[in-house]
C-alpha cells in the first residue's frame, strides 16, 4: 500500500542534510541504509551507497529514478544462476565453439594482412 498522498512523499530528513549545500560531482559517496527513502529531483547527480545488508552498492542517481526507492537499486539477494552439471556442459561447449570461431576469423584476416606487403 502506497503513501497518503497528503503526506507526500519519504525523504529522510538526515539524507537531505548530507547533500544540502553541496555539489553532485564533488562529493563522494554517501552512505545511507535508509533504503525506503523515496529519490528527489534534489539527489539527481548525487552517488549513495544503499546498504544491502551486508555491503554498501553504489548508486547514480539519474532523472529516471526518481519517484522510486533507493532500496530497488541495491539489490539484496545474489542470483546464481540455475543448472547443474548439465549447464555446465552446455556452457563449456559453447565456449569452445567461441573460441574455434574467432580462431578461423583470425586466419582469414592473416592471409588478406600478407598480402598487402
Amino acid at each position: 500500500m502506497t503513501r497518503s498522498s497528503k503526506k507526500g512523499p519519504y525523504v529522510d530528513p538526515r539524507l537531505l542534510k548530507k547533500i544540502e549545500g553541496k555539489k553532485p560531482l564533488e562529493t563522494g559517496v554517501i552512505k545511507t541504509w535508509s533504503r525506503a527513502c523515496v529519490v528527489s529531483p534534489e539527489m539527481i547527480g548525487f552517488t549513495f551507497g544503499v546498504h544491502n545488508g551486508k555491503t554498501h552498492l553504489e548508486v547514480l542517481v539519474s532523472e529516471d529514478m526518481v519517484g522510486h526507492r533507493l532500496g530497488e537499486f541495491s539489490p539484496t539477494k545474489k542470483f546464481i544462476k540455475h543448472g547443474g552439471k548439465m549447464q555446465k556442459e552446455l556452457e563449456m561447449k559453447k565456449k569452445e565453439s567461441e573460441i574455434a570461431a574467432a580462431q578461423s576469423a583470425k586466419t582469414a584476416t592473416e592471409p588478406a594482412a600478407g598480402a598487402k606487403k
